[in-house]
């Protein structure tokens, strides 16, 4: 438990310091267990950064990806759709590494500083074991602080 406290705080902490422009939770398939602590930080105008840091499984995951961000889907405003690629850990036993990619759909409220999107994330773990799986969709829901 103060191990779960202490990385929040670490966090929080940097996903502030860096001013992340939206912060949330991510529910599905990560790298350890089905929720993390899920932060955008914009890059530019159609490129951000897109961490997620798991606790599970015995260990904590860390997922950071280069997304491309293509707004808006037809004329639908508030609705876009990225696509983007990183490194992922699992700091645990068994230590792993290795690739992720993802595409998804998002949807910003007009009213609210909401953002809800649904993804796919496969994978390509190079240690540890080598392997690839197709099967990781999970569902964001962010805080938008630069409204």
């Amino acid at each position: 438990m103060k191990t779960f406290l202490l990385v929040c705080i670490v966090v929080i902490t940097g996903v502030s310091v860096v001013r992340a422009q939206e912060l949330g939770v991510r529910f599905g398939d990560i790298s350890a267990g089905h929720a993390a602590i899920d932060g955008v930080m914009g890059i530019g105008k159609f490129n951000r950064v897109h961490g997620d840091v798991s606790f599970g499984s015995g260990g904590v995951g860390v997922d950071l990806l280069w997304d491309f961000f293509h707004r808006p889907i037809g004329g639908a405003e508030g609705l876009s759709w990225y696509i983007g690629v990183g490194p992922f850990a699992f700091l645990g036993d068994p230590f792993q590494l290795g690739v992720v990619a993802e595409i998804g759909l998002e949807y910003h409220f007009k009213e609210i500083p909401l953002a809800i999107g649904a993804d796919w994330r496969p994978f390509f773990r190079i240690v540890k074991e080598t392997d690839f799986g197709g099967d990781g969709f999970g569902l964001n829901i962010r805080y938008v602080f630069n409204k």
